[in-house]
């Protein structure tokens, strides 16, 4: 089946070009809603079932196949390959792309059922798709590089889908210049890896790795490690990010869940050799996943907009999967990609259900009549929805469960693997440092159970507040109701992999210390053992129990805690205790560490005052004045000579009688 990957790639591609040239050219077609939407859904479920095929096909030995469809670039000895690396990291990837991305594009069809450019969302759905298979099946990284390129096009076409708004079309400029800030880095690793082994294919790189230098090594691992802060959303080039959940909702999900910014990890795992072999650049790695995931929780407590706290515990999680890389443990780090793809996903579009709900009621209120203006996404709106939406509810408190690290739920063996890795880390060279990083993860880890059951106490538990907090809107309540089936039934494919994903990866220890067996119980590391390097972790069974009861001991207790404070409509009031008792902090916090302050004043502003006083000075004196003389000279010899060329034939007649009588003379005197 390895040789019909290229289908894969060509299938969302397809879907792409129909929908958007048909959709560009027929006024009819693009009516065609039911058609457009489908046509795009199973543009990316056949590349799933493909997926599935091939995937039943490997085991944890097979060697990777390299499917070559023609030569791309051919310049002297350098040539790069349209070609396609199956193997178990690409081919895990995919599946959870097209897999996630699959249930995305259904629930997408009732979600934006009733907007002008359903068309247009499609086509650029099926295109991010396209690009995401690029990235992360590509066998050389100028082919990766597109794919990488490809989805910061379509983040920003997404982002700013409804560009009308402007503060939606902000976003979407802020996420592009943000993410080519990064990719610039990426760039310059690309032309050191090729300076190093002559070719950027991935065939040549990991045969080559002692071509690399330990100082040529280091930057390599820190310039990746730069792009992929921008496409991961790392300090300090996060904050694109939250602004990202401008665009609908099904945006959200996909770059948050599958694809965009799980692509810096995966750029990191693919080329786990390289890393293994500089630990200062892991070390870099780790402390600044461990600053992301502690700053990003830490606001995440103080946002009420449903999307912006699921958008700042995206962050967080990232930073968990960069401890992960950079305390070795680079299968952890793809174990939470996976989890965190099924429970993440889930959780946005259980948000884009209530906010679908909400939108339903302000719609309805206005139908009547009634000045009911109010924040749709705003958390202090809602309360008691679990009453009127019970599949959203039950299948966003299994997401909650999931995240937080309750025992057994899929976000409770890939979080406790990371954290046993950054124990074990603690115990190598530089031990301090990861071990004062293991306890920032055991806070953060505190933090996101907490604010994760505050958003769910919040939305779901209580009463409805929303009459209570707007004059018009009384009688609300009767106008909520439940999501249709097609966006609910994707909530509880979801919920269920967000319940059972964490089996693929369950520890040796759980079975290994009370039975005599070697059985091998934890199937992924199995299965990426062969295209990944790790560290050993060389803790003794009763650490490694310890660190168990420790992770269960801090999640429940943030649960009952978080339960404690929020449950029956306490939330304001525990959040003005909050505030009271933190001050100065909590004002940082919901202020965002003022990083976009930051670089309003140290960046943008002496940008737009150097560019005012110096660049355009520099463009209207010199560019235009250099370019304005040279009109000037041209327009004072054509004066000259316009007596000249009269256009009368006597004028030439004298003129040529005066020219011959001159060269007469010479020639006699």
């Amino acid at each position: 089946m390895a040789e019909y990957v290229w289908l894969i790639i060509a299938i969302p591609l397809a879907g792409f070009l129909i929908n958007g040239l048909l959709g560009l050219s027929s006024e009819s077609y693009r009516k065609q809603k039911s058609v457009i939407g489908w046509l795009a859904t199973v543009a990316v479920f056949i590349p799933f079932l493909i997926s599935v095929l091939i995937f039943l096909e490997m085991n944890a030995g097979s060697e990777p196949t390299v499917v070559r469809l023609f030569t791309w670039i051919e310049a002297g000895s350098f040539t790069s390959d349209i070609a396609y690396r199956v193997d178990q990291l690409s081919i895990l990837m995919a599946l959870v792309v097209t897999g996630v991305g699959f249930l995305i594009h259904v629930y997408s069809m009732g979600y934006m059922k009733d907007d002008e450019g359903y068309w247009k969302f499609f086509t650029y759905l099926n295109m991010f798709i396209f690009a995401m298979l690029n990235l992360v099946m590509a066998n050389n990284l100028v082919l990766l590089f597109l794919g990488w390129e490809g989805v910061g096009v379509c983040s920003y076409l997404l982002i700013g889908f409804w560009y009308g708004d402007m503060e939606k079309a902000s976003a979407a400029k802020k996420a592009f210049i943000y993410n080519r800030v990064g990719d610039f880095a990426f760039l310059i690793a690309m032309f050191l890896v090729f300076r190093a082994v002559g070719s950027l294919d991935f065939d040549v790189i990991f045969s080559n790795m002692a071509a690399f230098s330990p100082d040529i090594a280091f930057w390599v691992c820190v310039l990746m490690f730069i792009g992929a802060t921008g496409k991961s959303a790392q300090i300090p080039l996060f904050v694109w990010l939250p602004d990202a959940m401008a665009g609908p909702t099904p945006v959200s999900a996909l770059i948050h869940a599958a694809t965009m910014v799980t692509s810096g990890i995966y750029l990191i795992t693919r080329f786990s050799g390289l890393y293994m072999g500089s630990p200062e650049a892991m070390l870099l790695v780790a402390v600044i996943g461990g600053l992301t995931a502690i700053v990003a929780a830490t606001i995440a407590l103080t946002q009420y907009d449903i999307k912006k706290v699921l958008a700042y515990s995206t962050v967080s999680q990232l930073g968990f999967m960069f401890l992960a890389l950079g305390s070795g443990g680079y299968v952890a780090a793809m174990f939470h990609v996976i989890t965190h793809a099924f429970f993440k996903a889930c959780l946005f579009l259980g948000s884009g259900s209530v906010i679908h709900a909400m939108h339903h009621v302000e719609h309805e209120l206005e139908h009547e009549g009634k000045d009911a203006h109010f924040d749709p996404q705003d958390m202090r709106n809602m309360g008691g929805l679990r009453e009127y939406m019970p599949s959203t509810y039950k299948t966003f408190l299994i997401s909650t469960f999931a995240i937080a690290g309750i025992p057994f739920f899929s976000g409770f063996f890939s979080k406790d693997e990371i954290l046993a890795y950054l124990f074990n880390a603690g115990l190598g060279e530089y031990g301090a440092i990861y071990f004062g990083l293991w306890g920032l993860a055991v806070i953060t880890a505190f933090l996101t159970a907490f604010y994760m059951f505050r958003l769910t106490l919040t939305t779901f538990h209580g009463t409805f507040k929303l009459p209570g907090k707007v004059k018009g809107a009384e009688d609300s309540a009767k106008y909520l109701h439940e999501s249709p089936v097609s966006m609910t039934a994707p909530l509880w494919v979801l919920a269920g992999l967000a319940i059972v994903g964490g089996f693929m990866g369950i520890p040796e220890f759980f079975v290994t210390t009370f039975t005599s067996t070697d059985a091998t119980i934890n199937w992924l590391y199995s299965w990426l053992s062969g295209v990944t390097t790790r560290a050993e972790i060389i803790l003794p069974y009763g650490i490694k129990w310890t660190l168990v009861a420790f992770a269960i001991l801090v999640a429940v207790s943030a649960t009952i805690f978080a339960y404690k404070k929020y449950d029956n409509d306490k939330g304001e009031e525990t959040d003005a205790a909050i505030r009271a008792r933190f001050g100065g902090l909590y004002t940082t916090w919901e202020e965002k560490y003022l990083f976009d302050e930051a670089y309003e004043k140290s960046i943008i502003k002496p940008g737009h005052r150097f560019s005012d006083r110096v660049l355009a000075i520099f463009d209207i004196k010199i560019i235009d004045g250099f370019v304005n003389l040279i009109g000037s000279v041209v327009q004072f010899f054509g004066s000259l000579l316009r007596f000249v060329q009269t256009g009368v034939i006597h004028t030439y007649a004298i003129a040529f009688l005066i020219g011959v009588i001159l060269i007469i003379g010479l020639l006699i005197f």
